[in-house]
């Protein structure tokens, strides 16, 4: 089976490379540590005596700072090292900012043919390797079967479109999943289909997602959030404060629709404000196009200018500044869940600042949690852009509903935290056997 991927792997790799080279190359530093994609990642010292090193690959920013907690508490016994990957150039800098003095080294992934890939492992000679999330790589999970080096999945997901393109070349997928020695399955959803898939049931674990441990700022008083709204232009008032509506990790069509929405609360007496934060911020010229093309007061984050006073809609087509510029919204709608998107982005960081948040129908990548979440009575998802619109409109003008899913959506988190701590035991039990 290796033999027929590496076969097919490199055709689809040549007419692939130039539509994702230009993705990358659009999105900044994508040259930074070029041959790393090719395994010429640095040369490493041999392993100190005693010591274990973990290559854990973490494909780009949520993944990065998602694997934060799991990298402490694996090295709480200061005998593991660290080599951390990251696919992306965001990614990449994230991990150098954030992990630039924990681990042993940083590099970027190599692409999954056996010639890069076998160069980086014998560079790298880890004792155990993570990968994240949906990450199944068979040259890579084959060059650890072949080194007889334990696998770990973390976090594992599967989504609705993933679980469907599994289930056509399942026995290709049955030999990924019985490559790792565990599998941490997100939720139990995710572990239902990864062992109807063929993984040994034995071997896949449900210790809840790892995000849940990522930790969040503080949470900030009544007052450092007005200052926080009037710092991004949001003029309030000493009678009435503004609604500000978050558009959260947006993706295309969406933002338009927000801005409809917008218009209807501001037809409905409400004065609403607009934060718009894109999941991509080079989508910037095409939502200034269509900023520029209605009425209302906008400003783009990223000019580095100070925005003006009363203003309408803050577009934050910025890096990483997500959780930091949520606490100014009222109410957030959850990106990547109107049709056609269907994925979802994830909705954990607004529960556990306490935002009441909504969302479109499926929410794929996170079906499980999402249900959860609205059992819980901290977010509402909606059928359609229609029902959206009527929700929001809704809640705009319950601020007593609004309170009740914040605290709702604080407790929620709390309660779904340390899955990290169970996962770094199980895989350190592993490693100690």
């Amino acid at each position: 089976m290796i033999w027929l991927y590496r076969f097919l792997y490199l055709p689809g790799l040549l007419i692939a490379l130039p539509y994702y080279g230009l993705r990358m190359w659009r999105r900044g530093g994508y040259g930074k540590d070029f041959q790393h994609r090719f395994g010429c990642i640095h040369q490493l010292p041999q392993p100190i005596a005693g010591n274990k090193r973990i290559w854990i690959q973490a494909v780009s920013v949520g993944e990065v700072l998602a694997i934060g907690p799991l990298l402490n508490a694996l090295q709480k016994n200061n005998s593991i090292e660290i080599v951390l990957t990251t696919t992306t150039s965001t990614g990449y800098t994230e991990a150098r900012k954030r992990y630039g003095t924990q681990a042993l080294a940083i590099g970027i992934f190599p692409l999954d043919f056996w010639l890069f890939s076998s160069k980086a492992w014998g560079r790298i000679q880890p004792d155990a390797l993570i990968l994240t999330e949906s990450e199944l790589w068979p040259e890579h999970l084959h060059q650890a079967r072949r080194r007889k080096v334990p696998a770990f999945l973390v976090n594992a997901r599967i989504s609705d479109r993933s679980f469907s393109r599994y289930q056509k070349v399942q026995s290709l997928a049955m030999r990924m999943l019985q490559k790792f020695e565990l599998i941490f399955a997100a939720s139990q959803l995710d572990r239902d289909r990864l062992v109807s898939l063929g993984a040994n049931t034995n071997k896949v674990r449900t210790h809840g997602s790892i995000k849940f441990d990522v930790s969040m700022p503080a949470l900030l008083t009544q007052d450092e959030c007005e200052s926080l709204k009037r710092s991004l232009g949001f003029t309030l008032s000493a009678s009435k404060q503004p609604f500000v509506l978050l558009g959260s990790s947006t993706w295309p069509g969406e933002e338009a629709r927000l801005l409809e929405i917008q218009q209807a609360l501001i037809e409905q007496g409400t004065d609403c404000r607009l934060l718009l934060v894109p999941r991509h911020a080079e989508r910037a010229p095409e939502l200034i196009k269509l900023l520029s093309s209605q009425s209302l007061s906008w400003y783009q984050r990223s000019s580095g200018d100070a925005p003006p006073a009363d203003l309408r809609i803050h577009l934050a087509d910025t890096t990483g500044e997500l959780a930091q510029l949520s606490q100014a919204a009222d109410l957030a709608f959850i990106g990547k869940s109107l049709p056609p998107h269907h994925e979802g982005q994830t909705p954990i960081e607004a529960a556990g600042l306490g935002i009441p948040s909504v969302m479109g129908p499926v929410m794929s990548n996170f079906k499980d949690l999402c249900r959860s979440l609205v059992r819980a009575g901290a977010a509402l998802q909606v059928h359609d852009s229609e029902q959206l619109k009527t929700r929001i409109l809704e809640l705009s003008t319950a601020p007593a509903k609004l309170q009740e899913m914040s605290l709702a959506g604080r407790t929620w988190h709390s309660a779904s935290r340390g899955s990290s701590q169970r996962i770094a035991a199980d895989i350190l039990a592993c490693l100690d056997a």
